[in-house]
């Protein structure tokens, strides 16, 4: 038996580790070892838009202000398709939290530097 289940709203909402403009590495797909920097997170889907990274051609029409053809545009990957460079020494690492001063900040496992 089918049964349809309605678009559930999670009670909280998951606090990423991504923002935009840090630079990430791809960990796995066709994209595998490459670096780029975020340009969108996107937090219903958990993706992410990230510069040149993931991308697809698009066929736009022409208009007054677009000549239109064939454009490359990056689409959106997957978080957890990703992982955060340290900013200290340049590798991939994991994101860590602490507080302070009241404040959740971010900071680079590897290293222990806080990330921006």
């Amino acid at each position: 038996m089918i049964t349809k289940v309605k678009n559930k709203i999670k009670r909280f909402a998951p606090k990423l580790n991504f923002k935009k403009g840090d630079q990430v590495l791809v960990i796995s797909g066709d994209e595998k070892g490459k670096k780029g920097e975020i340009q969108k997170v996107i937090k219903e889907s958990l993706k992410a838009i990230v510069t040149d990274i993931n991308m697809v051609k698009r066929h736009t029409k022409p208009t007054n202000n677009n000549p239109g053809g064939i454009r490359e545009i990056p689409a959106p990957i997957y978080l957890s398709k990703l992982m955060l460079i340290d900013p200290k020494s340049g590798e991939p690492t994991r994101v860590g939290r602490k507080s302070e001063d009241g404040k959740s900040i971010r900071y680079a496992k590897k290293s222990g530097q806080t990330i921006k």
